[in-house]
């Protein structure tokens, strides 16, 4: 809930989203260990997404016009699985809006969307130093992998 008691509505981004959006990704990137800020990728990465539903969904949460908090859900196939599955990336909440509710109803609405979009498993990556986004996922019934992530960047 906001200062003035309204509530975030979350909803589908669109390609006219992208700038407010690429602007909440510079604050999560300067808090992820792994990546660096870059207005360019991340904006072709958005529009990619967006542009393809086949390969994901971002949603938004809008207090009026303005976009305070995103959440990726990226789509694949697990063989594991035998069914889809999706990544959940990205999920951020402007400073000014954070310890509102924002951030678990975004969580809540990617995992809904998954559900119906038939995932059967989603998974989220985080820096192991940022304990409270640890605490955030546990609470919301995600646990930890045995798997561990590994990287090769073929572009830089």
């Amino acid at each position: 809930m906001n200062a003035d008691g309204s509530r975030a509505r979350i909803d589908e981004a669109t390609i006219e989203d992208v700038p407010q959006l690429s602007n909440l990704l510079q604050i999560l990137f300067t808090q992820e260990a792994d990546f660096i800020p870059d207005t360019s990728r991340q904006q072709k990465g958005l529009r990619l997404i967006i542009e393809q539903p086949e390969a994901g969904r971002i949603y938004c949460a809008r207090l009026g016009n303005r976009v305070v908090g995103m959440v990726s859900l990226l789509l694949t196939i697990s063989t594991a699985e035998g069914n889809r599955a999706a990544w959940l990336e990205d999920l951020v909440v402007h400073p000014d809006q954070r310890r509102r509710g924002i951030g678990g109803s975004l969580l809540r609405h990617a995992v809904d969307c998954a559900k119906q979009l038939g995932c059967s498993r989603i998974t989220l990556l985080t820096d192991k130093t940022n304990h409270l986004a640890m605490q955030f996922y546990t609470r919301a019934g995600f646990t930890s992998s045995a798997m561990v992530p590994l990287r090769l960047y073929l572009q830089q």
